[in-house]
């Protein structure tokens, strides 16, 4: 396996300011993804993730603790669960939508639309290495990158595209990765 893949985790509207969960600073990761993507870069393919969510459970709650449940966010057939309008995606490939009916964080949890898994869709196109960008560096992110990393592809996370929740919960997440041999560019964009 040799190429490399960009995977862009849940740049969604109701993760992005205006949304129903928003993080600070997602309408600017919508922009840079679409940047980076429109100078060419060298990737063999570019996929997407996406919290789609029908019924999870306890996932959602109207008094959520904002570490094991939240406010009602990405539902199915809903703007929420849309891309930002920011994020340009011609050139995503395949999307992995996850959360249906329980609470999902990484895109390896997720399914596309013919019910492939991510890791079986990298393997497939002879993918070794991936790039992940988006939001939240503190959870999905987070996820995602540790669950490359576990399934052995060389992992890097670009983070100058990514926006967290909340500095101290970025901060265990970038150890948590550091830790499990995720490679970490750029910083966290401080943003206000």
């Amino acid at each position: 396996m040799t190429g490399k893949a960009l995977i862009i985790v849940d740049v969604q509207n109701d993760f992005c300011e205006g949304g129903s969960l928003a993080v600070a600073g997602g309408t600017a990761v919508a922009k840079g993804v679409t940047e980076l993507l429109s100078g060419n870069p060298d990737y063999a393919a570019v996929v997407a993730t996406r919290d789609y969510h029908v019924d999870p459970g306890d996932h959602f709650s109207d008094n959520p603790d904002y570490v094991d449940s939240w406010p009602p966010h990405c539902r199915v057939g809903t703007p929420g669960a849309d891309f930002h309008p920011n994020l340009r995606t011609e050139r995503v490939e395949a999307v992995f939508s996850k959360g249906a009916y329980s609470a999902a964080y990484s895109g390896f949890e997720g399914t596309g639309s013919d019910g492939e898994t991510l890791v079986s869709w990298l393997r497939d196109r002879d993918i070794s290495a991936v790039d992940v960008v988006g939001i939240a560096t503190d959870h999905c992110v987070r996820a995602t990158a540790l669950d490359a990393a576990a399934a052995s592809f060389d992992t890097r996370v670009l983070l100058d595209l990514t926006a967290g929740v909340a500095q101290e919960t970025v901060d265990a997440a970038l150890d948590q990765m550091r830790a499990a041999g995720v490679v970490l560019t750029g910083e966290v964009p401080v943003r206000g």
